[in-house]
């Protein structure tokens, strides 16, 4: 995925530094981390680790890596605002932990490619929140690229097989993707003269996610199991530390750092949609990981996500 080139002799080198200037290319990266980890959650709940203990163990991992550095950047920088310390504290709370619990609840109750798809109705409720808050309708480009996207996505997900629509499931979905709008626009700038760093804003948020996930495990509201043995990746065994290593540096704290940085600036609307690419990467990684080899219907599916985000992409804000 690359921006426009308007000159000719512009170089490969200065046409990837531009994108990832716009955001897009942080965009991308941020979804390719994020979707590294359904591959890595699955070989560790295969050798007995339950998907409460996968997230608290990923989230809380991060916040370790992340501390030190944190700190090392508050000494230069001025002490976050009150408005801007609340804005982190529910990011945690909703963005990182409730949307991860109610993620796992909705797969409890659906097949994974049902609740995946009812928690990437947020850029499409995006749209409906931009409207409202702006009074402004949307360019028509934006509405077809949404249908593209989302068509595409339907198409990925393969939500044909196993297709089951429990209510209560259906909810937590729901939820899952009112949370993912909150991740979105709360990574956003909301006042050009008290945002945060991304590097803080994903330690107080991993923190605080992770002081409400073990919350959660300690009154029984989220099963905590931990077992030690060896896994598989991409055919191979390995030791359960490798895919926790990964799941921490990898698929939280480069995810949320990137995702908070493309945000900023693309926008939350154009950055939601591009992280729709997040189900495309995580297709790939479970063919190559878990020998998951996808359809030709996904593979249809991504063109078409593909296809719609760059129309959402490229449309006027």
């Amino acid at each position: 995925m690359t921006t426009t080139v308007t000159s000719s002799t512009t170089s490969p080198a200065s046409a990837f530094r531009r994108g990832m200037g716009g955001g897009l290319g942080w965009a991308v990266l941020s979804a390719a981390s994020f979707g590294l980890s359904g591959a890595l959650a699955k070989s560790l709940l295969e050798i007995g680790w339950t998907p409460g203990s996968v997230v608290l163990v990923r989230v809380l991992g991060a916040f370790m890596v992340l501390l030190v550095p944190c700190l090392i950047l508050l000494r230069g920088v001025r002490r976050p605002s009150a408005p801007a310390m609340r804005r982190m504290v529910v990011y945690g709370v909703v963005a990182v932990a409730l949307a991860q619990l109610c993620y796992f609840n909705a797969v409890s109750r659906l097949s994974v490619g049902v609740a995946l798809l009812l928690e990437y109705l947020a850029p499409v409720l995006l749209i409906g929140w931009h409207w409202w808050r702006s009074r402004r309708r949307p360019a028509r480009s934006v509405f077809l690229g949404a249908a593209i996207a989302m068509a595409g996505m339907v198409l990925v997900l393969d939500i044909a097989r196993g297709l089951t629509l429990d209510p209560v499931g259906v909810l937590w979905g729901l939820a899952a993707a009112v949370c993912l709008c909150v991740y979105f626009v709360l990574s956003d700038h909301a006042d050009s003269g008290d945002s945060v760093s991304p590097l803080l804003m994903t330690t107080v948020g991993t923190g605080v996610g992770a002081a409400v996930l073990a919350a959660a495990g300690g009154v029984g509201l989220v099963s905590m199991t931990v077992t030690f043995g060896q896994t598989a990746l991409a055919g191979f065994p390995v030791a359960w530390w490798v895919p926790v290593t990964l799941l921490v540096l990898v698929t939280a704290a480069l995810a949320y750092l990137t995702g908070i940085a493309a945000v900023r600036r693309l926008g939350s609307s154009i950055a939601s949609f591009v992280a729709l690419s997040e189900v495309i990467f995580a297709v790939v990684f479970a063919a190559v990981l878990l020998g998951q080899q996808p359809t030709l219907a996904q593979l249809v599916g991504g063109v078409l996500m593909l296809t719609g985000i760059a129309i959402v992409q490229r449309a006027p804000r």
